[in-house]
């Protein structure tokens, strides 16, 4: 998904802020990118998967030392995040929102899809998400996510 995220931003010449030519903006881009997928994805999506498919394969609801150490595991990407790549910043790279803040958005989406908040006690991070979706636009925002935010629904 992140190369083809990649792909897309430069056949179709999106706006630069997306994923920068500043070599500096470009790189803060990559790195966030390049960690995501062990830390925030894997994460995240463990819980939304703890959370949400466990119980329907086990027929058992997930012990909650389990959801706990799942949760945990979260909180300590989380706070790497802040620390790392929000830093002082209103964006990963700097002062506009990039394929980054996008990537980076979508995978705490998951959480609060069943019901687990991860923006909850973190106003850095509650702070960024609400500037990324001004950014995109609010309703376009709802509208991409509207489907695992009514995950626990199904």
């Amino acid at each position: 998904s992140i190369a083809i995220l990649l792909y897309l931003a430069r056949k179709f010449k999106t706006p630069d802020h997306w994923y920068p030519s500043d070599l500096q903006k470009r790189a803060r881009v990559d790195e966030y990118l390049s960690w995501q997928h062990v830390s925030i994805r894997g994460k995240a999506s463990k819980l939304f998967l703890t959370k949400m498919l466990l119980p329907i394969l086990t027929g058992q609801p997930v012990p909650p030392e389990k959801l706990e150490t799942v949760t945990e595991e979260l909180n300590v990407v989380l706070k790497q995040f802040e620390e790392k790549f929000l830093q002082d910043k209103p964006f990963i790279a700097g002062s506009e929102v990039s394929l980054a803040d996008l990537v980076a958005l979508v995978e705490l989406m998951q959480p609060l899809g069943v019901g687990h908040n991860p923006f909850e006690d973190r106003p850095k991070l509650a702070a960024w998400r609400k500037r990324v979706e001004e950014a995109l636009g609010k309703q376009l925002f709802q509208e991409a996510h509207e489907g695992i935010l009514n995950a626990s629904n199904v």
